[in-house]
């Protein structure tokens, strides 16, 4: 068979595979809980919101691809920094809440099993949309999601999702406390995320 007709028949397999894929592409919305934290560090989670888009590519019947867009409010709070006060020279202890705001563009595989239940991971890459930090090292993250679902057949889902970053996100040697353990600072500040929340895909079959 010449190079032509292989051609011929790959592409016209492909095209009729295609049409007989049950590939549907179903927009949603999510929304929740977000309790976060900086690691190597001994303060409070900070509880706040996400929210956010996405678009769910039905590969499978229990697989999806779905590209998300979130906007996340993380941090953590009461975070004691030692410092020395430029004027008087006096060693001082004040406690902050850290805000790191994210707008999230995420690539999340999903798997679903039995009548609902789904296993979710996938990367995303984040960028700060507003912080109040002295100092802080990037102004971007590089995170690893993953999570459960239940989604019930009205397009209604039930999530519980961990993210984790990878990049140092605070200059540590402005916020580090030498004296008081409790709030020992590390060198390697990653972001901690828990979510909590629902969503929603319209046109859901």
């Amino acid at each position: 068979m010449d190079r032509n007709k292989l051609a011929f028949v790959l592409i016209s397999f492909f095209a009729i595979a295609a049409t007989q894929a049950q590939v549907n592409f179903k927009p949603g919305l999510r929304v929740g809980l977000s309790l976060s934290t900086i690691s190597e560090m001994h303060a409070d989670y900070r509880t706040d919101f996400y929210i956010g888009g996405f678009g769910e590519l039905n590969l499978t019947k229990h697989y999806a691809l779905q590209p998300e867009i979130n906007f996340t409010r993380q941090g953590s709070n009461n975070v004691a920094r030692n410092f020395t006060n430029p004027d008087t020279q006096v060693e001082k202890m004040e406690y902050q809440d850290l805000q790191l705001d994210y707008l999230s563009l995420s690539l999340i595989n999903k798997f679903t099993f039995g009548q609902g239940f789904q296993i979710q991971f996938g990367p995303a890459l984040d960028f700060i949309v507003h912080d109040n930090l002295a100092l802080r090292k990037t102004s971007r993250d590089v995170s690893f999601v993953t999570g459960l679902a239940y989604r019930m057949p009205s397009g209604l889902a039930f999530e519980f999702r961990f993210k984790k970053g990878f990049l140092d996100v605070l200059d540590s040697d402005y916020y580090t406390n030498n004296y008081n353990n409790d709030y020992f600072f590390g060198d390697y500040n990653t972001n901690v995320n828990f979510q909590i929340g629902v969503s929603y895909s319209f046109d859901a079959k």
